[in-house]
């Protein structure tokens, strides 16, 4: 019987437990330590030696770019996280319901680390990352989606 009763624990630690490391590293890399002002001093620094050649405007394209594809790329690991607790949570439902939600969830998250974000000295809040942010959760659902009709497709074929 106690056997029976942690499995339901330990299943909904290992299937969330991804989703919330990876959304307190979000949270971390929205703090000052992370501010543009912190990240561009490391490429300032790095850069000019790698490639010589870079003018500073450059330097700064570079870093603004990286920055953004950082905020596509937190949230398009989180959808791929959740999607993955969501199916394993919710396994004889739909798909639209984990879709969904997962989506939702995204943006909440997205707009919440802004709001988070209105609060450090160094850092503002920007609807522009936001939609950066949503973007990456949608492309990441939908990966997620299709990488598991493709199995389930090739696993069951008609």
């Amino acid at each position: 019987m106690a056997s029976t009763d942690r499995r339901p624990i330990t299943e909904f630690f290992w299937n969330w437990a991804p989703v919330i490391l990876w959304a307190s590293l979000i949270f971390v890399f929205s703090t000052e330590i992370f501010s543009a002002a912190h990240t561009a001093g490391i490429f300032e620094a790095l850069l000019p030696q790698l490639f010589p050649w870079l003018s500073a405007g450059e330097i700064q394209r570079i870093h603004a770019v990286t920055r953004k594809l950082g905020h596509f790329s937190e949230y398009f690991v989180l959808a791929l996280l959740l999607m993955r607790a969501l199916r394993n949570e919710i396994r004889n439902e739909s798909i639209g319901r984990p879709l969904l939600l997962s989506i939702v969830f995204t943006i909440l998250y997205a707009a919440s680390d802004e709001f988070h974000q209105s609060f450090v000295p160094s850092r503002s809040a920007s609807v522009f990352d936001v939609m950066i942010d949503t973007t990456g959760g949608i492309c990441g659902t939908l990966l997620s989606y299709l990488r598991n009709h493709r199995t389930k497709t090739l696993s069951n074929p008609p």
